[in-house]
């Protein structure tokens, strides 16, 4: 009974930031170093799993800094790792890619989760970002969580206005792929002494004249 309470309290909490999302609410707005957030979903990752081969490889020459909320992102990284860990044999190796790339007019932060584990159906992959959707092989209530958590994590990337994809096929393993728009650090905010406009200068004071003696 107390574990069954537990499942539907983290369900409740899933659904109440589900329709945060849906709502629009605003999310908390920081610039935001995704270094760290990786750097720690790996190694929350090999404390679950030590025995697992999980690695990070990050390739940005350009700091990977972004807008956004850095709670929400390190949710989505935490999702798509537990992703990988929960489908995927032991046997399975994980590695996660950070990297920065210029497509078209816009720069991106690149975040790639990889697994070689069995991979997914055109169809499942299709519909792996559907709320309560599980694969039936893999995600039942036994081994899997409540098919939420690639939901909540399209629902966040989308809320940054980023994009989520998978690219996978049967047997080849998977890489669900997030961009994020680029923080472009250009200091057109901020505004250095000398940009400012100098205070109206004072008349000077008159002397005063002293009495004259006798």
């Amino acid at each position: 009974i107390e574990g069954e309470a537990a499942r539907m309290g983290l369900l409740v909490d899933d659904l109440l930031l589900l329709d945060r999302l849906d709502q629009h609410r605003p999310l908390e707005r920081e610039i935001v170093d995704v270094v760290p957030i990786v750097r720690d979903a790996v190694a929350d990752a090999h404390a679950v799993a030590p025995h697992r081969a999980i690695r990070a490889e990050t390739t940005a020459g350009t700091p990977p800094l972004v807008i956004g909320d850095e709670a929400r992102l390190r949710q989505v990284v935490g999702n798509l790792m537990s992703n990988a860990l929960t489908h995927t044999p032991d046997t399975a190796a994980i590695t996660v890619r950070l990297d920065v790339r210029a497509e078209a007019d816009r720069s991106w932060v690149l975040l790639e989760v990889c697994d070689n584990g069995p991979g997914l159906t055109p169809a499942d992959a299709a519909r792996v970002f559907e709320r309560f959707y599980r694969v039936e092989t893999s995600r039942s209530r036994a081994n899997g969580g409540s098919g939420l958590g690639l939901s909540i994590a399209a629902g966040i990337v989308a809320a940054h206005e980023g994009t989520i994809e998978v690219e996978t096929a049967e047997g080849n393993g998977a890489t669900f792929r997030v961009r994020l728009p680029l923080a472009l650090m250009t200091g057109t905010d901020e505004t250095g002494p000398d940009d400012e406009e100098p205070a109206p200068s004072s008349p000077a004071p008159t002397p005063a004249t002293a009495p004259a003696t006798g």
